[in-house]
């Protein structure tokens, strides 16, 4: 329903919001809406598929001159956002760890004010960028019909020509969410978070709004208040498909998996669809239902009609079918993602990871560094540095140190914006940081949700300190509702050799390479000599 107008208001408030969004449209809009979207490889982290390489510059050299400038040594385009977090790790490298969170907060105040274009989102050779009506309430439809980019520049231009429109301001900031998710900005989170803030000004208790604050809330890893927003919006509209989606987001990372899992019928019975079908897939893989979660992403991969979900849901079951050690089946799957969508992110990552167990170094090599150029989030970025450590050229180790210190770089990033990395940095740290800087996060991590990952990610954290023995009950929580994940049955196992439980470790440290014997460039390697040390090699 468009919003009346308002005959009572006075005649110069929307005078006053005209001008504010203008300043903000300046700064936020300033960009140009296709941003980086066709200059290569754009999308999120896990596919490839016929796209260039421009940008990769993977090999550490201190970004001072061309790069800087958005051209790598060879002269090819870099990804800015990527150009800036490797200057912030550089700076990182040449000064104290403190100085280091002080540029990581200059780089996010430059993000913030605009200064970064950001690329499509599942946007292909013949997305359609969408126009926003001239009056009236904004469809949440604009953020599926096309460009991201110009989406949000139709968005922008309607919002400064219809200020009041509660409901365009609440599609922006859903909009700037999806960005910030898809895209490693985290930037896009304080403007996501301030066009929701005057959305529920206009409207108070606007059930899109309050979704779309549980989504932003979910992408900051607030979970606690993801779900008091998802809550609220569906007080207002029962049938919200994103606030049920984001409902079981929040009670899946609380560790509230039976709930989660209510949650998830919940929605199926009542808004049935790709969101809620990949999330229900999920709850049932977390609970050690590998065929549920399977039959389900099936089901919706074939009831999938756009690109965009096509590739996502492709995507869902390269992973499913990586976490399962199945690569043949990965590959295929991704395969069919990039098909949908060339560019589409997570399908190239996984991709690369499939060809890494796959034992096909030099193309996951390829994939990932694609990746990280276009998407330098924790993950790829550890990711690269294990296959660089793993394959040993010459230079490999110090390219693998510059890919962790960029983690470093898009933590400090991430947490001047809002976002909650103790998780993150658990990972990261344990095996290639500052342990002691593990072990703190993983016990804050621990401190706000109890997950199967936060208990996996303190059990580790402890035994890289040399705290097995409390590390222990940890490990055991993280594989105890029946997930299959090899990196926790490889954690477990290697906790339980240093406590002396022989015929645990022997028992955990092969189950995880029957599993997914690939699972990690090291962690695998490391797995099969420690296998071997206790006298049953696989």
């Amino acid at each position: 329903m468009a919003p009346r107008n308002d005959d009572s208001a006075p005649a110069d408030e929307d005078d006053r919001d005209r001008q504010e969004h203008a300043g903000e449209d300046d700064r936020a809009g300033r960009e140009d809406p296709a941003g980086e979207g066709r200059e290569g490889a754009v999308g999120a982290p896990a596919e490839t598929g016929g796209v260039e390489t421009a940008g990769a510059n993977p090999s550490g050299a201190d970004p001072s001159g061309a790069e800087a400038a958005g051209t790598s040594t060879d002269g090819s385009p870099v990804d800015e956002r990527v150009a800036a977090l490797r200057r912030v790790a550089a700076a990182g490298r040449r000064r104290r760890a403190g100085q280091l969170a002080t540029c990581a907060l200059l780089l996010a105040v430059a993000l913030t004010g605009g200064a970064v274009a950001v690329g499509t989102v599942r946007d292909g050779a013949d997305a359609v960028a969408v126009s926003a009506p001239a009056s009236g309430d904004v469809s949440p439809q604009l953020l599926t019909g096309g460009s991201l980019d110009a989406s949000i520049a139709s968005l922008q231009a309607h919002l400064r020509a219809q200020p009041r429109d509660h409901g365009g301001w609440a599609t922006l900031g859903l909009a700037y969410v999806e960005q910030a998710r898809t895209k490693g900005d985290p930037s896009r989170y304080p403007q996501a978070e301030k066009a929701l803030a005057r959305s529920l000004r206009l409207a108070p208790g606007d059930d899109q709004a309050l979704a779309g604050r549980a989504a932003l809330a979910a992408a900051r890893h607030d979970f606690a208040d993801a779900l008091t927003y998802a809550d609220r919006a569906l007080k207002q509209n029962p049938y919200s498909e994103r606030a049920l989606s984001s409902r079981i987001d929040a009670l899946v990372e609380l560790g509230r998996y039976d709930q989660a899992a209510e949650a998830a019928d919940t929605a199926d019975a009542r808004r049935p669809g790709v969101p809620v079908f990949t999330r229900y897939a999920y709850v049932r893989e977390l609970r050690g239902d590998t065929a549920t979660a399977r039959r389900v992403l099936e089901q919706a991969l074939a009831t999938a009609t756009s690109r965009g979900d096509i590739a996502y849901v492709a995507a869902q079951l390269g992973q499913l079918s990586w976490n399962q050690g199945d690569y043949k089946a990965a590959l295929r799957h991704y395969a069919r993602a990039l098909a949908a969508d060339d560019s589409y992110l997570p399908a190239l990552e996984g991709r690369a990871r499939a060809q890494a167990a796959s034992g096909d170094t030099a193309a996951a090599v390829k994939g990932m560094e694609l990746v990280v150029s276009r998407y330098p989030l924790p993950a790829p970025l550890v990711e690269l540095g294990e296959l660089y450590e793993a394959r040993g050229a010459a230079g490999d180790e110090v390219k693998a140190r510059d890919q962790y210190a960029l983690v470093d770089a898009w933590i400090a990033l991430a947490r001047a914006n809002g976002v909650n990395a103790d998780l993150d940095t658990a990972l990261a740290a344990a095996d290639h940081g500052n342990k002691a800087s593990a072990l703190r996060a993983a016990r804050a991590e621990w401190a706000r949700r109890h997950t199967v990952h936060t208990a996996d990610a303190l059990a580790w954290a402890l035994h890289v300190n040399g705290r097995d023995q409390e590390a222990l009950p940890y490990a055991r929580q993280a594989t105890a509702t029946g997930y299959r994940n090899a990196a926790f049955l490889y954690h477990r196992g290697m906790i339980e050799r240093a406590t002396g439980h022989t015929g645990d470790a022997r028992t955990h440290l092969a189950a995880a390479l029957r599993l997914n014997p690939g699972f990690s460039p090291l962690g695998a390697r490391q797995a099969r000599s420690a296998l071997e040390a206790l006298g049953g090699a696989e």
